[in-house]
């Protein structure tokens, strides 16, 4: 098996190249364009593996992605490549549509081509066996939960931000080329991400950094959003099962079962590296800031027998402990 994996080289992508690589002895291509998010130094472990190649490049290339089709041959698109930070689609839309709607039309028209082996009667494109689309989405799609309740694949995309509605744009848009072209293709959408190689921009690698300086650390508004937190290696692993397990033009929803609220994570980091809850400073709230996300495994967990393995008491121990290790990092990150 051929995998194209796009946004290998950021943080939830290399991480799942690293899990793929040592689980099947299947064929990777790394596409990344390597933005400030994306760095070569996240497939350091992997960098002699036989099986792995990198491609710098970007999903919008047409040219390039079509010129990949065409020698790599590939089985299975996985596509991480993705603008995803709130804030900076707030300051910056633009980019976000881009890559993120564009870069996806990009590909999806590639697969389409490279992938038709003939036309049925009602001209509908016939594809060759056993090739899949997989777009890697977010539970931001879905827009934001009152106190109780949770998303489910059946709930209504309502994005209250620019990065989430080109997410929930891209996402319909890989749902299109399924019920237009029939396109094989799956849908994953998983909650927040956490572990080693994030960048810190996000929340916890940001809170870790900052408190390990001893310098604020800034948590929005009251602090009492709620988010449902995902070990990055539970993800990956979901990602192998809608892989080889999922159905065709079905969504499944990844998430950790472990809702915490923000000022909770942040106090629990402080105590466990040590550092004083006096770093905490609360600041004005962002604008269009999410309350509450929260996902119903059930579809996933009966369908493909997925479930996560890790707490998130196991898993910020991991992420702070991989952290301490490579202190290196964090300067190179200042």
């Amino acid at each position: 098996m051929k995998l194209l994996v796009t946004g290998g080289a950021g943080f939830i992508g290399s991480n799942f190249v690293k899990y793929m690589a040592a689980k099947h002895k299947y064929k990777i291509i790394v596409l990344d364009a390597l933005t400030y998010a994306g760095s070569l130094s996240n497939l350091e472990d992997i960098a002699l593996e036989a099986n792995t190649e990198f491609v710098e490049g970007d999903i919008t290339d047409a040219k390039l992605v079509d010129g990949l089709f065409e020698f790599y041959k590939f089985d299975v698109v996985i596509n991480f490549a993705a603008e995803s930070h709130v804030d900076r689609s707030i300051k910056s839309p633009g980019i976000f549509i881009k890559t993120n709607i564009m870069g996806t039309h990009v590909l999806l028209e590639a697969a389409k081509k490279h992938w038709t082996v003939g036309l049925s009667k009602g001209s509908c494109p016939e594809y060759k066996e056993n090739v899949r689309f997989i777009q890697i989405s977010t539970d931001e799609v879905y827009g934001t939960l009152g106190l109780d309740g949770y998303f489910t694949e059946e709930t209504n995309l309502s994005p209250n931000s620019p990065y989430s509605a080109s997410k929930a744009s891209s996402d319909l848009l890989v749902r299109a080329y399924y019920e237009t072209y029939g396109l094989p293709i799956v849908i994953s959408r998983c909650s927040n991400n956490f572990g080693p190689n994030q960048h810190e921009e996000k929340l916890i690698p940001c809170m870790i950094h900052r408190a390990l300086q001893e310098k604020p650390l800034p948590i929005y508004g009251d602090g009492r959003q709620v988010r449902d937190w995902l070990y990055v290696e539970d993800h990956c692993a979901a990602i192998d099962a809608i892989l080889h397990k999922g159905k065709i033009g079905e969504v499944y929803n990844v998430g950790g079962n472990n809702e915490r609220e923000n000022i909770e994570v942040v106090k629990m980091i402080v105590n466990k590296i040590g550092k004083s809850e006096g770093l905490i400073k609360f600041v004005e709230d962002r604008l269009g800031h999410d309350r509450r996300y929260a996902i119903d495994n059930t579809k996933i967990t009966n369908d493909l027998g997925w479930t996560p393995s890790y707490t998130f008491e196991q898993g910020i121990e991991k992420t702070i402990d991989w952290y301490l290790t490579n202190c290196s990092q964090v300067t190179k990150m200042q």
